[in-house]
């Protein structure tokens, strides 16, 4: 004899939306908002937050800092060349090089032939000279190299500063340092993750000892620094074999395909039309303290769904 039992788990049914509808409501009053239900299922999970550093965990709005120009060059050269290359460029250390420029009353040249190399930098004709600006990556490869540029590059990685190359006709003329500010919620948003267990893990492009230094401002876990746009994606992936629950917090369109792999993408609500197009979650504050609330929301909802679960289900059986 067979028998076959067929229920309706009501209380379940009706509890779980009820409790999501809430979350997904609240979250939306406090300037998180939510795209899916899943979402807000799944960041109750999370155990690794990995953040990327630029308009995420700082400002996102540098100043140059410092010039330093080779022998016989002047800082107006260095920085006109500097100006007219990176004005072409969207990337925020370029939005601080052009400002300066502009604060100075610098001309701006024509470029022609722009490039841009992904990770290194970028490339341009000015007035027949081959000119280029970009990181240590993109000296090496086209093979300029200075011994005295390369140590002060150090000094200024060493004070959280991103230093950025300067050559024209295949010799260096200078090197510009900038840096970005701290958001003033960021360390006390990720000291409040790891206390709730979830380790922080920050990505950059910068030199290795300037992310070191930003790591110990805000005390992430772990710092993947001088990383590629496709090396972010590629750490949530690794993250996510290793058995983590991951979310990715990020800004830029550069951030876009790691928003897109993480198990809950969280876009800053300051950043661009394609990383918020991208993520399950999106913070209008742009302040990382609404990251902890997401996550605390998240949990939040699931533990009422399971309570009103509980209680429609007591009542059915009295």
């Amino acid at each position: 004899v067979s028998v076959l039992v067929v229920s309706c788990p009501c209380a379940l049914g009706l509890a779980t939306p009820t409790a999501i509808m809430v979350g997904t409501g609240r979250g939306a009053s406090n300037g998180i908002l939510i795209k899916s239900a899943e979402a807000l299922e799944t960041a109750h999970s999370v155990n690794v937050v990995v953040m990327d550093k630029t308009g995420t965990i700082t400002q996102g709005k540098p100043v140059v800092t410092d010039l330093a120009c080779q022998s016989g060059v002047t800082e107006d050269y260095l920085l006109q060349i500097a100006a007219s290359l990176e004005k072409l460029s969207e990337h925020p250390l370029a939005r601080a090089i052009v400002a300066e420029a502009e604060k100075r009353n610098t001309q701006f040249l024509p470029v022609e032939q722009f490039e841009q190399i992904p990770g290194q930098g970028i490339k341009g004709s000015i007035q027949g000279l081959a000119c280029l600006a970009g990181n240590q990556k993109l000296l090496n490869a086209e093979g300029i190299h200075d011994e005295a540029l390369e140590q002060l590059q150090d000094q200024m990685a060493d004070q959280g500063k991103t230093p950025l190359f300067f050559a024209a006709a295949g010799k260096l003329i200078g090197m510009v340092a900038v840096a970005d500010v701290v958001k003033p919620t960021s360390k006390q948003a990720i000291a409040d993750l790891q206390t709730m267990g979830i380790e922080v893990v920050m990505l950059t492009g910068d030199h290795k000892k300037t992310a070191e230094a930003i790591r110990k401002q805000v005390g992430v876990d772990r710092v993947v620094a001088e990383v590629l746009p496709q090396d972010k994606e590629r750490e949530v992936r690794s993250l996510q074999a290793s058995g983590k629950k991951v979310a990715m917090v990020g800004d830029g369109i550069n951030d876009a395909p790691a928003l897109a792999r993480a198990d809950v993408g969280i876009a800053i609500g300051a950043g661009t039309d394609v990383a918020m197009e991208s993520a399950d979650i999106v913070l209008m504050r742009n302040d990382l303290l609404d990251v902890t609330g997401a996550i605390e929301l998240s949990k939040a909802t699931i533990w009422k769904s399971c309570l009103l679960s509980a209680r429609k289900f007591y009542r059915a059986q009295v």
